[in-house]
């Protein structure tokens, strides 16, 4: 793993999005993993602003989105699809038509995970993939306890998954308990991995990730079994890392 280290969720968020126009650039026709949920959110600012600068062009890149909610239909405000609309899609020439991201409404939604999986090797495997990490550990929506075998699948959602959640809802009972997401076996075989993580409130979550073995009780860890992730974090995210890091070296001096 490559750690990155930036002193801000802005700088956080250029950098990302640098890395991903750097992709498009070098593969017009690149398939880029993306991400929802705000961490992802000023990476997507960045995005629009290069194409608006004229410094990509997304009309041959397609979009293969993490994750779902099981039961929201596309053109509910918190659905996924309407998230990457608003923040990206609708600011871009990336054509609808290279849009994939799964549904949550199909009537057999078993069937459209299978459907899901065998689109994304269809499309030759993703390039670049970009993830958060989850206070829990999880990517995508993919809960402590998944096998790093899963594919495209459909999973119950961890209580604290859904409260973290629930600010962009009305009321916690209108948050989804299931989602459809990408399995970690799907993310592990993307080209490239970009994992973003930002603020003090993800600083313990990542102070796991990077002591930890591969564990299954931490999702995220099965990253370490890749052989090109990229971890961007911010000066907060990665204090009690560091904390410990430099404790560590004091001791030996």
């Amino acid at each position: 793993m490559k750690i990155i280290k930036v002193n801000n969720y802005e700088e956080l968020s250029k950098k990302a999005a640098g890395l991903i126009v750097e992709t498009i650039n070098h593969k017009p026709d690149a398939v880029i993993g993306m991400a929802t949920g705000s961490t992802a959110e000023g990476t997507y600012e960045y995005l629009v602003k290069a194409y608006q600068n004229k410094e990509v062009s997304f009309a041959q890149a397609i979009s293969v989105n993490l994750d779902e909610y099981v039961g929201i239909s596309p053109k509910n405000e918190q659905s996924y699809h309407a998230y990457m609309d608003q923040h990206l899609f609708d600011h871009i020439d990336m054509p609808a038509e290279n849009h994939f991201i799964p549904n949550g409404k199909a009537e057999d939604l078993m069937g459209e995970c299978d459907r899901y999986e065998k689109r994304i090797e269809e499309l030759g495997g993703v390039d670049l993939q970009l993830v958060g990490l989850g206070h829990n550990g999880h990517i995508g929506f993919n809960e402590p306890g998944t096998s790093f075998e899963s594919k495209t699948q459909i999973v119950d959602l961890a209580e604290s998954t859904r409260k973290a959640n629930a600010r962009f809802f009305e009321v916690m009972e209108e948050v989804p308990d299931q989602a459809i997401t990408m399995g970690i076996a799907t993310i592990l075989k993307s080209k490239r991995i970009l994992l973003l993580v930002s603020g003090k409130g993800k600083a313990e979550i990542l102070k796991k990730l990077l002591e930890s073995e591969q564990t299954e009780s931490i999702p995220a860890t099965a990253l370490k079994g890749h052989n090109d992730v990229t971890i961007i974090a911010d000066a907060d995210a990665l204090s009690l890392y560091e904390q410990k890091k430099n404790r560590e070296l004091k001791s030996c001096v």
